[in-house]
């Protein structure tokens, strides 16, 4: 359980990196009551959701299998589509990040080309590390998360001794606009990626007792590990004003000194690293059901030998990742919420259309409150994301609103679903192809 709990800390979280602009926006309090609400509201219903659809469906590609399952080939693509659309606004930021807390420690690498060949030296060893196997991926993560969070252990522990110290302390000048909605929208985008983990259910020890109990563990520890080190802080009466994105460095800096510097700044390549490989191993899944039900060519649907893994999909993922390093482009919040918000909705209407369709289906772990139990756990997360939907007509990316930019993305799925269907106007009947998962 806990390999999986460390990987799904990886594919939600990464540590408490991120959260200095819900400082920034919000100041301490209401940033550790949006820290503490949204778990609640965004996370614990997802859980639920995720912990009785991977009890009762333990099948490869986990999400995308529950979708098609429930209603049919043309949402079940839909499902893979905006999942792997989403993952080009995230997979580029992962290894960007490794590299900007090297070139913290050592700033060689901030000349030439050489932060880019570290970069794809991460995409390449992530690759080699998801071939080898779910095990190897799940088993780094739990060492990875124990090496990320000691800094922030100590933070926690030192800075109540330093009681009201940084009160005056001079801070560089920080030119951040977040405010408090957007500070909300950031925290939704830290808390998001709970059904990251399912795409690997048939490669999980027990997937029926297993993963409830792994998301709900995991839902407590991400929270945790955000709200005790900025509750830590705020007693040290640093002005809220003061944060902005990487800050977290600083604040070890003034806490403990150089060498603590350089553990926060180490925190945060095991951060990107440990995202980036744990985020291989869920989406390099999504090829791999989808070529067994005949939706992607088979050879997508190939593994490795000895490790099982579909190590066709994660070099082809990995070889369309790379070129979005030379990009450089700042994590679109908005776009990812949106992208992530409607596969999630496909997945919470799944959730019911299983519970109409086939109530007879074992459940070992069951959303309470019956029909009625399962369409209420869906609303709040439908309601936040009606929230970021608001937000994002504020915003433009490519000359035009957030909004209408992920409507394209969308649409773009609906376009690729036909042209696929066109090359195989027999429809998809590999179902019976598909390796059977004893439950």
């Amino acid at each position: 359980m806990w390999p999986l709990v460390a990987a799904t800390f990886f594919m939600v979280s990464g540590g408490t990196y991120g959260t200095e602009d819900i400082v920034h926006g919000a100041g301490y309090g209401r940033a550790i009551l949006i820290l503490l609400l949204t778990p609640i509201l965004w996370s614990l219903p997802t859980a639920f959701m995720i912990g009785e659809l991977s009890s009762a469906l333990p099948e490869e590609g986990g999400y995308y299998a529950w979708v098609r399952r429930a209603m049919g080939n043309f949402w079940g693509f839909q499902e893979a589509w905006l999942s792997l659309v989403a993952s080009v606004f995230d997979m580029a930021i992962y290894p960007t990040l490794f590299i900007l807390y090297l070139q913290r420690l050592f700033p060689w690498f901030a000349i030439g080309h050489r932060g880019l060949m570290v970069g794809l030296a991460v995409v390449a060893l992530c690759a080699l590390l998801n071939v080898a196997g779910v095990k190897v991926v799940s088993n780094t993560s739990l060492w990875l998360f124990f090496a990320l969070s000691a800094p922030f252990i100590a933070i926690v522990c030192i800075a109540p001794f330093r009681f009201g110290a940084l009160a005056q302390a001079i801070t560089k000048p920080t030119n951040s606009s977040i405010d408090i909605l957007t500070g909300v929208l950031i925290c939704m985008w830290n808390y998001m990626g709970w059904d990251n983990a399912s795409t690997i259910a048939a490669e999980v020890e027990r997937p029926q007792r297993t993963y409830p109990r792994a998301m709900l563990a995991a839902v407590l520890i991400v929270a945790v590990s955000y709200i005790l080190p900025v509750a830590a802080m705020w007693m040290t009466g640093l002005a809220p004003g003061a944060w902005d994105t990487g800050f977290w460095a600083d604040v070890a800096g003034m806490l403990g000194g150089p060498l603590l510097r350089v553990a926060l700044a180490l925190g945060g390549m095991i951060s990107g690293f440990g995202m980036f490989n744990a985020l291989v191993m869920s989406y390099s899944r999504l090829p791999l059901a989808m070529a067994q039900d005949g939706m992607l060519p088979k050879i997508f649907g190939k593994r490795h030998s000895r490790s099982r893994a579909p190590w066709v999909a994660i070099v082809v993922l990995a070889v369309l990742w790379a070129p979005c390093l030379l990009l450089g482009f700042e994590r679109l919040v908005t776009i990812d919420i949106l992208l992530y918000g409607a596969s999630l909705g496909l997945e919470f209407a799944a959730l019911i259309c299983l519970r109409i369709r086939e109530p007879e289906l074992p459940r070992p772990f069951r959303v309470p409150g019956g029909l009625f139990g399962a369409i209420a756990i869906g609303i709040t997360p439908m309601l936040m994301l009606g929230f970021s939907i608001f937000r994002s007509e504020h915003e433009t990316v490519a000359g035009m609103s957030s909004f209408a930019f992920g409507m394209i993305l969308m649409a773009a799925g609906v376009v690729a679903y036909v042209l696929n269907h066109a090359v195989k106007p027999g429809g998809w009947t590999a179902e019976a192809e598909k390796p059977q998962v004893a439950v």
